[in-house]
């Protein structure tokens, strides 16, 4: 697999891009200006500063350590996450995605360490010689983040504000809320409280995107995938159930009304100390901090593919905000079309998913997790033995650690992992790595419908499979949405109830594993 590693900043390109005030380089840096001592995204519209006034930092945490705050202006922890930790597959990648989905709250610093099989020293002297700031400052950075959306858009006391953001102390939330926004958390609180009928635990958040970014046809590619009683579509909004560390969420996304590059996502949580964890994993399973530029840049220049990038430029690659969860609902997909994958995996929930304490809409479960599944009895779901048996074992292998999907997998690692188990082929383990794992450079061997695509455009699998590196995932979407429209074919703006898409056949596997 490639591997591609962002060199050090280049002081000079980025200056350019905050004299160009471009949204595109937003999330990638951050700009810190001494006379002020604020740190801004790129595309700040304040007075561009000095050459000479400016420090460039990888992340907010960096720039917060140096003692700079946030621009209360360009809000600059509001920005898309950096494409280069979805990219790349080395140790502190993977540290950072976990951090993201909240490892750190949950299990600290020796917890992440252990998790990515190093000890604290090692990991923060990569992390540090990397990035200038250690895991805890990392975490820090993003509790800050979360403390801020609930300070903006809820009217729980600051007292809950802290802890569901994962502070430790009421004095290390002010400290930090001080230090970050050089306000306190009170004067932080600016929009008027919400109305007092507001349900409990329930947000709603915009979560931004590089543009270009076609929402609706990313809510419509899950849509057509959904699962009853775990997912829902109406033809706008796409419903799901979160499996979160603290208890079962539904999330609600929808295309932001203006058109511009976001989702809205309202949120109902069991707990407000999952929201960051909930965020990450949206965020993950919309593919919403990919670098839209520079995949099109690549694919865009390849003959075959030019015409499909010009036609849906931007285009992603939709997730799920669970690993584990993707891999087995991959192994029931086997032969089978999409309406009768939904089907199995439908079966599966009242057997071993975990039941929401009040159904929501038509919302009732979790997905099972791996440890329920392993003990499962699955002989009603209408698998012949031999899926069953895969289910098992895979199920068994998440659940005593031989397999990890999660943030922080070493995807070379899990890859082999999955092989290793009866009845997953290569084109599961892939399918595995590009929705599941989120690995951009990843293709399907002997998918049906990119062999149909393929055809159409004069290639051959063994051509295309060594061809659009590293972003070999993308290239696999344009082709699928040739070979089956429905799937990507976006709704018509001025229908009012537009119609969920009919099911195509799925692709499949070259033989049965």
């Amino acid at each position: 697999m490639l591997v591609v590693v962002t060199p050090l900043l280049d002081a000079e390109r980025c200056y350019r891009a905050v004299a160009g005030r471009d949204a595109r380089f937003d999330g990638w840096f951050f700009t810190a200006v001494r006379t002020t001592g604020i740190y801004c995204r790129p595309s700040c519209p304040a007075r561009t500063p000095k050459p000479a006034n400016v420090s460039f930092f990888g992340t907010a945490a960096g720039a917060q350590a140096a003692g700079y705050r946030a621009c209360r202006r360009c809000r600059p922890d509001a920005v898309p996450g950096s494409p280069e930790w979805d990219v790349r597959a080395d140790v502190v990648a993977r540290a950072m995605r976990l951090i993201s989905d909240g490892e750190v709250e949950r299990s600290g610093v020796p917890g992440l360490a252990r998790r990515l099989g190093y000890s604290e020293r090692q990991l923060h002297r990569l992390i540090v010689g990397e990035l200038g700031v250690g895991p805890l400052a990392l975490a820090r950075a993003q509790r800050a983040q979360t403390a801020r959306l609930l300070i903006e858009t809820t009217s729980l006391p600051m007292a809950d504000v802290a802890f569901a953001a994962g502070f430790a102390s009421i004095r290390q939330f002010n400290d930090t809320v001080r230090e970050v926004f050089a306000v306190t958390p009170t004067e932080l609180r600016r929009r008027p409280a919400p109305a007092s009928g507001a349900t409990p635990g329930e947000l709603t958040l915009r979560l931004a995107a590089r543009a270009p970014y076609d929402a609706a046809e990313v809510l419509l590619f899950l849509g057509a995938h959904a699962v009853p009683g775990l997912e829902e579509w109406d033809g706008r909004t796409f419903s799901r159930v979160l499996d979160l560390p603290h208890g079962p969420g539904v999330v609600r996304l929808s295309p932001a009304p203006d058109g511009s590059a976001a989702v809205v996502a309202r949120l109902q949580l069991a707990e407000l100390r999952d929201l960051g964890t909930a965020v990450s994993r949206c965020r993950r399973m919309l593919d919403l901090d990919a670098d839209p530029m520079a995949v099109d840049t690549v694919l865009g220049t390849d003959p075959a593919l030019a015409d499909l990038v010009a036609g849906a430029p931007g285009r992603r690659v939709p997730g799920s905000p669970d690993g584990p969860e993707l891999a087995i609902r991959a192994v029931l997909g086997q032969q089978v079309s999409v309406a009768g994958a939904r089907t199995l995996t439908a079966r599966l929930l009242p057997a071993a998913g975990v039941p929401l304490a009040a159904p929501v809409g038509t919302l009732t479960h979790a997905f099972p997790r791996p440890g329920a599944l392993a003990a499962a009895d699955l002989s009603t779901v209408g698998l012949t033995g031999a899926r069953r048996a895969t289910v098992h074992a895979l199920a068994a292998a998440m659940a005593d650690g031989g397999l990890a999907l999660d943030p922080g997998a070493d995807r070379d690692e899990a890859g082999r992992a999955l092989l290793g188990v009866r009845g997953v082929g290569p084109w599961t383990a892939a399918l595995v790595a590009l929705r599941g794992l989120a690995d951009p450079d990843v293709w399907l061997p002997g998918d049906l419908a990119l062999r149909r695509s393929l055809a159409t455009l004069g290639s051959t699998d063994a051509e295309a499979a060594g061809r659009w590196r590293p972003w070999r995932s993308y290239a696999v979407m344009h082709l699928w949405a040739l070979a089956a429209p429905s799937l990507f074919t976006r709704p018509t703006p001025s229908a009012r109830s537009p119609r969920p898409p009919a099911t195509v056949p799925a692709p499949s596997e070259r033989s049965a594993s």
